[in-house]
């Protein structure tokens, strides 16, 4: 419910600066990035002989509900970005030890699968919040209100009320936390649910089996993994908040209550994909499923640099199907190159390197917006991707099937 409507807020209600907007969402990637890995660290940690991973997940989840009410009370950006920040320090508590629960209750075979079902109902609960958020705010902003100054105070007013009901309802989600139990670890398998040509594992980038507790290499992870977050790392210079893009669809003419729809026309078709990407890459091989994601995001940046204001509809919707193709899929290869007992570093690890390298790029897309503008901003990601996009043969491939 916030998410969508906070850049809007933020420039339009508190006149903050595109640069502004980039160190808030910087700021609170950031924030996400280092304590996700600080706590899949610590969720690894065995308590009776298994790993303890709710406690995290229940901290992690209440913390936003502190975070959505200082936003909704906010005066001045700063104040903004402390909220902000709140918020993300529970996503960073939680997003580790969830990913990997998930990872312990599924074997290999079925890991894009689980986590493409994850972001599928993520997404969903996304598109209800949005739909929510945009049938709230045009019915606190229906009323003709008498002047310009008039209008813009009933706007804000409905955005502090949004957030608030937002904040409302993440009190409720995390009560729902405390039914969530311990995953049951599932068994190392013997042999790989994929093809065991070593040269075709490293075609299409699976990367095998559980087999070993520890794998060898640096902080016991191996180099399979190293070149994975590298090559994911590198991609993730291209990829600024997302704020931005809700911020250029405001600046080509659409309505707040537009912005927050366009958003759902994402959150929709990242719903309906994300299983589907999951289940194709448990069969054809995460890199190939993350390029075509990488290949749509670099043609939508490009898009948004030339739209009007009718573009924003597709493109929109056709970054969901991105998100759909990378994000889970992307757990899913972590996941894969992961040992069983270094799960949650593993994950927490790819969370704070992809976090930290989004801080720049979300600084970097406010500065290049307010000095040369927003084309130039989606130029720049659109030309970094496609950076990415060319590594995938060189970094992606794995030459071997064990983790």
């Amino acid at each position: 419910m916030i998410y969508p409507l906070l850049p809007l807020f933020l420039v339009g209600v508190l006149h903050a600066s595109a640069t502004s907007l980039g160190w808030v969402e910087g700021v609170a990637i950031a924030v996400v990035a280092l304590m996700t890995a600080w706590s899949g660290i610590r969720s690894d940690r065995l308590v009776n002989g298994r790993p303890r991973r709710v406690p995290w997940v229940q901290w992690g989840y209440g913390l936003p509900v502190i975070g959505k009410a200082i936003t909704a009370l906010a005066y001045a950006w700063p104040m903004v970005l402390a909220g902000r920040s709140i918020d993300r320090l529970g996503k960073g508590l939680r997003s580790s030890a969830r990913d990997a629960l998930i990872a312990d209750a599924v074997d290999a075979g079925a890991r894009g699968r689980a986590f493409g079902f994850h972001r599928a109902m993520d997404s969903a609960g996304a598109m209800v919040g949005v739909a929510l958020a945009a049938g709230l705010l045009w019915w606190f902003t229906r009323s003709a209100v008498a002047g310009e100054g008039a209008a813009a105070a009933r706007e804000a007013w409905a955005f502090r009320v949004v957030f608030a009901i937002a904040a409302g309802l993440g009190l409720i989600s995390w009560g729902i936390t405390f039914l969530v139990k311990e995953s049951e670890v599932q068994p190392a398998q013997a042999a790989p649910p994929f093809p065991p040509s070593t040269a075709r594992a490293a075609t299409i980038g699976i990367s095998g089996t559980d087999e070993s507790p520890r794998s060898p290499g640096w902080l016991g992870f191996s180099r399979a993994y190293w070149r994975t977050l590298a090559l994911l790392a590198v991609f993730a210079l291209a990829n600024s908040s997302d704020s931005f893009l809700l911020l250029r669809a405001r600046d080509v003419g659409l309505s707040p209550v537009a912005v927050v729809l366009a958003y759902g026309a994402t959150q929709l078709t990242y719903m309906l994909f994300s299983y589907p990407a999951g289940i194709i890459s448990d069969k054809l091989g995460r890199w190939r499923v993350i390029g075509v994601g990488w290949a749509i995001y670099a043609a939508v940046y490009a898009g948004f640099a030339v739209t009007g204001s009718t573009g924003v509809w597709p493109l929109m919707a056709l970054y969901g199907v991105y998100l759909a193709l990378t994000e889970g899929v992307g757990k899913a290869l972590i996941a894969d190159h992961a040992p069983r007992d270094r799960r949650g570093a593993a994950m927490g690890m790819f969370s704070m390197l992809n976090g930290l390298m989004m801080l720049v790029s979300s600084v970097v897309a406010g500065i290049v917006w307010d000095r040369m503008g927003p084309a130039a901003t989606f130029w720049l990601g659109a030309g970094a991707a496609s950076a990415a996009l060319v590594l995938i043969p060189v970094l992606g491939a794995s030459p071997s099937r064990r983790t």
